[in-house]
């Protein structure tokens, strides 16, 4: 684990200054690091797909642990780094790539996998995204900033629910995680992170491609009620849908935010997808 004095000389010795583009915050918290393994119950054995790794502090205790560690990242002077310094370990494997390219890493997706990140806000959502539209990791830890976390798991009803909220509430739990200061950074970031810990659900449900743009149009004109955004839509199967929720007691005068994650999930059976 490197010192804030040992990581700033690391990325003199590399040429690096920590580029707010690419969301560089290096951590420089033994602690946090110990809590973002013990969180995502890292074991030996274990396939944990990483983002951003940096100048490697994460990787490291991953390795030590014994788990085979999918790796990318998009500086390139970083990236050849870690080849430097873990290149020769066999169970970790490198992409040099954007994380919106390679949400995995390289990992194909095959058998049980967690994911460790380190994620930049800029691109929380749309990463996320992508995970949950292919294979499911059974537990992700994520390092976000507070806004972020608090919008992936965001309630019906508040201003803060958007699809990305409902996409992870179908498919995982949140569970408990961990506040990080803006102290464990180097450099401090402008605002306060936490640890986010979602655990896969028993049964997960993963909404189609269809789905999941349709209400993603509907959060983009949030301020309209669902009944006049069906009916805009021209869609039969959407005003089965409207029939269906007032079935169920929800008016189509509600709002997209107000509707619960079984209106949703109706949605999706009602669109026959």
């Amino acid at each position: 684990m490197l010192t804030p004095s040992q990581t700033r000389e690391r990325l003199d010795q590399l040429g690096l200054r920590p580029s707010k583009k690419l969301g560089q915050n290096f951590l420089i918290d033994p602690n946090i690091v110990r809590k973002s393994l013990d969180l995502a119950q890292v074991q030996a054995g274990d396939t944990v797909v990483e983002v951003g790794p940096g100048l490697g502090t994460l990787t490291a205790g991953l390795l030590q642990r014994g788990a085979r560690v999918f790796a990318v990242e998009l500086d390139r002077r970083l990236a050849a780094y870690q080849r430097e310094i873990h290149g020769d370990i066999v169970p970790f494997h490198l992409t040099e790539a954007d994380a919106m390219d390679a949400p995995l890493a390289g990992f194909d997706g095959e058998g049980p996998f967690k994911i460790v990140a380190n994620l930049p806000y800029a691109i929380s959502t749309p990463w996320m995204e992508k995970i949950l539209s292919g294979p499911l990791p059974e537990r992700m830890v994520l390092m976000l900033q507070k806004e972020a976390a608090e919008r992936f798991t965001a309630e019906p009803g508040g201003k803060n629910l958007g699809a990305v909220s409902l996409f992870l509430a179908a498919a995982y739990r949140k569970r408990p995680g961990h506040a990080v200061a803006r102290s464990c950074f180097y450099p401090a970031p402008d605002i306060d992170s936490v640890l986010l810990h979602l655990e896969r659900l028993d049964s997960p449900i993963r909404f189609s491609a269809e789905t999941r743009a349709l209400m993603r149009k509907f959060f983009t004109q949030r301020r309209k009620q669902i009944g006049s955004l069906a009916r805009q839509a021209k869609d039969p199967r959407l005003m089965a849908w409207l029939e269906a929720l007032e079935a169920d007691g929800l008016s189509a005068n509600l709002r997209p935010e107000a509707l619960p994650l079984s209106a949703w999930l109706r949605l999706e059976q009602t669109l026959g997808v």
